[in-house]
């Protein structure tokens, strides 16, 4: 049995964005990729939609000039032939304050070929929000109970 993508993929990443190492990275992403972080691109920039391996690639770059990744846990995971789909919780540091921040994502992986073709990640953006602020966001009620 060979190994998914998906491992190949994972590591390679998490290589890239803890020491700068993106050659490996590089041969998995398909040249015509699409990719997209949901969240609040205000906040974070390298968040939001890219098409191409080099935007792409920019991206890992800017996340590795943002965060180390200190710890993740694989919470559901769901493969297919060329797919997979994922539930993660993340333990990132933030290089600029040394400040610990803890996101949970779901990930939806495409491959072909062994390349990845299509990500989209939607990431817990309220949390991860309150931590970047350093204070708890107070929505006004929106409803009442009676």
């Amino acid at each position: 049995m060979t190994e998914h993508c998906l491992w190949r993929f994972s590591r390679a990443l998490h290589r890239a964005i803890n020491d700068r190492h993106f050659e490996d990275i590089e041969a998995l992403i398909d040249e015509e990729v699409e990719w997209a972080l949901y969240g609040p691109i205000d906040m974070f920039p390298f968040l939001g939609a890219r098409q191409g391996k080099d935007a792409v690639l920019d991206v890992i770059r800017q996340l590795a000039d943002n965060f180390q990744v200190r710890r993740f846990d694989r919470e559901s995971i769901m493969l297919g032939v060329d797919s997979a789909a994922l539930m993660m919780r993340y333990s990132l540091t933030a290089l600029d304050s040394n400040k610990p921040i803890s996101l949970r994502v779901a990930q939806f992986a495409q491959f072909r070929a062994g390349k990845l073709t299509s990500m989209r990640v939607l990431i817990d953006t309220f949390d991860l929000v309150e931590q970047a602020l350093g204070r708890a966001i107070h929505l006004p009620k929106m409803t009442s109970v009676g």
